[in-house]
Formats: C-alpha cells, structure tokens, sequence
C-alpha cells in the first residue's frame, strides 16, 4: 500500500498546534488570575441607635410608606431639615420586622452625601451626618436598604425622593 505524504504530515502538524492551544490556555488560567476579588465587609452598626420609637416634630413628616409586596416596615420623615452638618430622618426599624436597615442620603445625581450603620429591629437612629451643609430647597433621595441578618444578603430597598425642608 502506498502512503500519501501528505496525511502522514498533517495529523503531527494539528497534533502540535493542538497541544499549543492547550499549553496558552492553561497559563491563561494559571498566570490571568491577577485580579482579585474584594472581600465584603459588612457594614457596622449605627453607634447612635436608639431603642424604642422615637417622638417625631410633626412637622417633618414622619411616615411609614408600606406597601404590599415590600419585604419590610420603616418609618422616616418626608420632611428632612438640617441640624449643622446632621439632617434629622427618624430611620426607625419597627421592631416586628426581622431585617436590619440602613439608610443612604444621595443627590440628585445618586452620589453619596451620607449614610447610617445598620439599624437593628425595635430601634432607631435620629439623623445621618452629611459631608455637607445642605440649603432648604436641595433635593435629596433617601434610599432604604434591608439586610437579612447574619447573611447580609439583600432584603430589598426603596427610594424617596424629597428635598431638605426648612427649620425644625
């Protein structure tokens, strides 16, 4: 039987380039890692918590925006004026719920202005400092966030859109 040339030089030739492809992966793999990921630290809890239900000027609008469907209670003020530096929010965490809040005051364009620690149930925290001293008039969002304890997996979180009120 007579050989063809050809065939018996292209199975070693893919053979080899096989084994390349495979080596440039491995390393890949290996030697690509420089990245790592950032390990989750979770947030401490608000220092300045109170426990109970707080007594709330009612001219800072102290609501309880529940809704069906929503994995939590809290209550805040729709009102927010400022105290100094401070903007007064009343975060309370109802003490039926069995997640911890957080809350996070953000301009309008979403970047963090201020933030409390977690909040556990049956307590509350009277205001958030803020990097700075906003005017009656500026708009502001106060986002919400639930977190399951123990895990800190989301429990969700909701936005209100307000704006810093006048004096208290």
């Amino acid at each position: 039987m007579k050989k063809n040339p050809k065939t018996n030089k292209t199975v070693p030739v893919l053979c080899g380039v096989l084994a390349i492809a495979l080596a440039v992966m491995a390393a890949a793999l290996v030697f690509g890692r420089k990245h790592k990921t950032a390990e989750f630290a979770p947030p401490p809890f608000d220092a300045t918590a109170v426990a109970g239900v707080p007594e709330v000027p009612e001219n800072l609008g102290y609501i309880s925006p529940y809704r069906d469907g929503m994995g939590y209670r809290f209550s805040v003020c729709g009102n927010v004026v400022m105290e100094g530096s401070n903007a007064a929010v009343y975060l309370t965490n109802p003490a039926e719920n069995e997640v911890w809040l957080k809350l996070r005051v953000l301009d309008e364009n979403d970047n963090i202005l201020g933030e409390t620690g977690l909040i556990r149930p049956g307590e509350y925290v009277k205001d958030v400092a803020l990097t700075e001293n906003l005017t009656a008039g500026t708009k502001i969002k106060l986002k919400i966030m639930g977190y399951e304890p123990e895990t800190y997996f989301s429990a969700g979180s909701a936005t209100l859109n307000t704006a810093i009120g006048g004096a208290s």
